[in-house]
């Protein structure tokens, strides 16, 4: 028996077991998500040709499309997929584009390596330009998190239209 009442057997089977629940919450485990490089970013209006362009819907109150690319590297072994975007944009004055908003949407599966992507983003009509993106960077996960598009399923034209860019 030890001082507090314990015998070392059981002592040393609880350190153990606390040793291997810290452990056990500061590995990653396999649905922890991955940060990636993000690099080469540009942000500029969106291609007249770009359906999502609409410039030949004129109105005061709608919304402007901008094009994000950007590089992202994977440095990891396997695919990260679930991948998010994140980051702030900014007017020519400073001011907050997308208030409260700091996801900027999916990019889908990032294999290794280096991949190029590319994100619609959709503006207030009226916005001062030059925009400005910062703090950017991508989150994604080592499994899915979420409901994935079989073969035999349609894709939006959105994501038809991405996967060319």
């Amino acid at each position: 028996m030890t001082a507090i009442g314990i015998s070392p057997r059981r002592l040393l089977g609880l350190l153990a077991a606390l040793a291997l629940g810290l452990a056990s919450l500061l590995a990653p485990g396999p649905a922890w998500a991955a940060e990636l490089q993000v690099t080469l970013i540009s942000l500029e209006p969106c291609p007249a040709a770009d359906a999502a362009a609409q410039s030949d819907l004129r109105r005061p109150l709608g919304a402007s499309c901008w094009a994000l690319r950007a590089a992202v590297n994977n440095p990891g072994r396997q695919a990260v997929v679930d991948t998010d975007m994140f980051g702030r944009v900014v007017d020519a004055s400073g001011e907050p584009v997308l208030p409260n908003r700091t996801r900027l949407g999916s990019i889908g599966d990032v294999a290794p390596g280096g991949s190029e992507v590319a994100l619609r983003l959709s503006v207030p009509a009226g916005t001062a330009g030059p925009l400005q993106v910062g703090q950017l960077r991508a989150r994604g996960f080592k499994a899915p998190v979420r409901a994935r598009v079989g073969d035999d399923q349609e894709r939006l034209p959105l994501e038809q239209a991405l996967e060319g860019l």
